[in-house]
């Protein structure tokens, strides 16, 4: 079975949402539901992109927070627009969608069904 491509957010669905200027004076909080289903999937060999609308000076700072939350991931990409994210992607074979989102709740991380329906894809 091919492995996927994992897209996530950082903050309000692996950290909890704070506001850029509170970064560097605050500890960040961790959303164990969803930092435990990324780390399995990097685990079992999928490709996890991390992006954030944190700015590209924030990288360093950012690198550390996601060490320390023991976030595992391949590549982190900065500076993202806030706004709404869309995915755009092909089809294999008709009628067969080969790309998919999973909305969280901001700072409550995976629901059950959310996590069923992630390990679904990635497995």
């Amino acid at each position: 079975m091919k492995k996927c491509t994992i897209f996530c957010d950082i903050d309000g669905t692996l950290l909890k949402y704070r506001s850029f200027a509170s970064y560097k004076s605050t500890i960040p909080e961790t959303i164990d539901s969803t930092i435990k289903s990324i780390n399995d999937a990097f685990n079992s060999g999928n490709c996890v992109i991390l992006t954030t609308a944190r700015p590209e000076y924030l990288r360093h700072h950012t690198l550390k927070e996601l060490d320390a939350a023991n976030i595992q991931y391949n590549r982190l990409i900065m500076g993202i627009e806030r706004g709404d994210r869309i995915l755009i992607n092909d089809n294999e074979k008709n009628n067969v969608n080969r790309a998919h989102a999973i909305n969280v709740n901001r700072n409550k991380g995976f629901s059950e069904e959310d996590n069923n329906l992630f390990n679904k894809l990635v497995n």
